[in-house]
Protein backbone atom coordinates (compact mmCIF):
# COMPACT_ATOMS: atom_id res chain seq x y z
CA UNK A 1 0.00 0.00 0.00
CA UNK A 2 1.48 3.27 -0.63
CA UNK A 3 2.08 6.11 1.74
CA UNK A 4 -0.37 8.83 1.38
CA UNK A 5 1.01 12.44 1.00
CA UNK A 6 -0.10 14.18 4.46
CA UNK A 7 -1.96 17.57 4.01
CA UNK A 8 -3.33 19.88 6.51
CA UNK A 9 -6.96 21.51 6.41
CA UNK A 10 -7.43 24.30 8.31
CA UNK A 11 -11.22 25.81 8.36
CA UNK A 12 -13.29 27.31 11.43
CA UNK A 13 -16.31 25.50 10.22
CA UNK A 14 -16.59 21.98 11.44
CA UNK A 15 -18.90 21.12 8.47
CA UNK A 16 -16.34 21.83 6.35
CA UNK A 17 -13.25 20.53 7.91
CA UNK A 18 -15.53 16.96 8.16
CA UNK A 19 -16.67 17.30 3.95
CA UNK A 20 -12.83 18.20 3.10
CA UNK A 21 -11.98 14.99 5.61
CA UNK A 22 -14.36 12.88 3.88
CA UNK A 23 -13.53 13.56 0.77
CA UNK A 24 -9.94 13.78 0.66
CA UNK A 25 -8.63 11.04 3.26
CA UNK A 26 -9.11 8.84 0.14
CA UNK A 27 -6.04 10.13 -1.29
CA UNK A 28 -4.50 12.00 1.19
CA UNK A 29 -3.55 11.53 4.88
CA UNK A 30 -5.90 14.72 6.51
CA UNK A 31 -4.99 16.57 9.01
CA UNK A 32 -7.31 19.09 10.55
CA UNK A 33 -7.82 22.35 12.58
CA UNK A 34 -9.79 24.56 13.49
CA UNK A 35 -8.10 28.12 13.49
CA UNK A 36 -4.63 28.99 12.62
CA UNK A 37 -3.47 28.73 16.38
CA UNK A 38 -4.29 25.35 15.75
CA UNK A 39 -3.04 25.11 12.75
CA UNK A 40 0.55 25.52 13.80
CA UNK A 41 0.52 23.23 16.75
CA UNK A 42 -0.35 20.73 14.07
CA UNK A 43 2.71 21.66 12.03
CA UNK A 44 5.02 21.77 14.65
CA UNK A 45 3.23 17.94 15.70
CA UNK A 46 3.22 16.72 11.74
CA UNK A 47 6.25 17.44 10.59
CA UNK A 48 5.61 15.48 7.52
CA UNK A 49 2.78 17.80 6.47
CA UNK A 50 3.41 18.08 2.78
CA UNK A 51 0.88 20.88 1.98
CA UNK A 52 -1.57 22.84 4.24
CA UNK A 53 -5.35 24.09 3.04
CA UNK A 54 -6.44 27.05 5.09
CA UNK A 55 -9.76 28.97 4.49
CA UNK A 56 -9.41 32.84 4.89
CA UNK A 57 -11.99 34.43 6.22
CA UNK A 58 -11.61 32.83 10.56
CA UNK A 59 -11.76 34.97 13.66
CA UNK A 60 -8.47 35.41 15.78
CA UNK A 61 -6.01 35.12 12.69
CA UNK A 62 -7.17 35.03 8.60
CA UNK A 63 -5.40 32.50 6.46
CA UNK A 64 -2.76 34.77 4.94
CA UNK A 65 -1.80 35.84 8.47
CA UNK A 66 -1.85 32.00 9.53
CA UNK A 67 0.03 31.46 6.19
CA UNK A 68 2.98 34.24 6.76
CA UNK A 69 3.29 32.89 9.96
CA UNK A 70 3.62 29.17 8.91
CA UNK A 71 5.68 29.84 6.20
CA UNK A 72 8.39 31.70 8.43
CA UNK A 73 8.90 28.31 10.61
CA UNK A 74 8.32 25.92 7.16
CA UNK A 75 8.81 27.05 3.94
CA UNK A 76 9.73 24.47 2.18
CA UNK A 77 5.59 23.25 2.76
CA UNK A 78 3.09 24.06 -0.09
CA UNK A 79 0.40 26.66 0.80
CA UNK A 80 -2.96 27.18 -0.39
CA UNK A 81 -5.90 29.51 0.42
CA UNK A 82 -9.42 28.22 0.17
CA UNK A 83 -12.23 31.03 0.02
CA UNK A 84 -15.71 31.43 -0.27
CA UNK A 85 -15.23 34.89 -1.29
CA UNK A 86 -13.90 36.57 -4.03
CA UNK A 87 -10.01 36.88 -4.42
CA UNK A 88 -9.33 40.39 -2.64
CA UNK A 89 -6.07 42.52 -2.18
CA UNK A 90 -4.88 40.47 0.70
CA UNK A 91 -5.16 36.77 -1.15
CA UNK A 92 -3.63 38.76 -4.67
CA UNK A 93 -0.83 40.10 -2.61
CA UNK A 94 -0.22 36.40 -1.33
CA UNK A 95 -0.48 35.18 -4.65
CA UNK A 96 1.71 38.11 -5.94
CA UNK A 97 4.64 37.49 -3.42
CA UNK A 98 4.38 33.45 -3.70
CA UNK A 99 3.17 33.16 -0.46
CA UNK A 100 0.66 30.89 -1.49
CA UNK A 101 0.51 28.94 -4.55
CA UNK A 102 -2.79 29.01 -5.41
CA UNK A 103 -6.01 30.05 -4.52
CA UNK A 104 -9.57 28.10 -4.32
CA UNK A 105 -13.05 28.71 -3.80
CA UNK A 106 -15.92 27.13 -1.84
CA UNK A 107 -17.76 24.76 -2.55
CA UNK A 108 -14.46 23.43 -2.94
CA UNK A 109 -13.88 21.17 -6.32
CA UNK A 110 -12.01 18.41 -5.83
CA UNK A 111 -10.87 17.86 -9.10
CA UNK A 112 -9.14 21.16 -8.83
CA UNK A 113 -7.82 21.24 -5.29
CA UNK A 114 -5.86 18.00 -5.76
CA UNK A 115 -4.60 18.93 -9.47
CA UNK A 116 -3.01 21.72 -7.31
CA UNK A 117 -2.16 19.66 -4.61
CA UNK A 118 -0.26 17.02 -7.26
CA UNK A 119 1.38 19.74 -9.12
CA UNK A 120 2.56 21.10 -5.96
CA UNK A 121 3.91 17.84 -4.91
CA UNK A 122 5.38 17.47 -8.21
CA UNK A 123 7.79 20.69 -8.25
CA UNK A 124 8.89 19.53 -4.97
Amino acid sequence: MAIKTKILYIDDEEINVELFSINFSWDYEVVTAFSGYEGLVMLDKHKDIKAIISDMKMPGMNGVEFITQAKEKYPDKKYFILTGYDINDEIQKALKENLILQYFRKPFNMDEIVKGLNQAMAEA
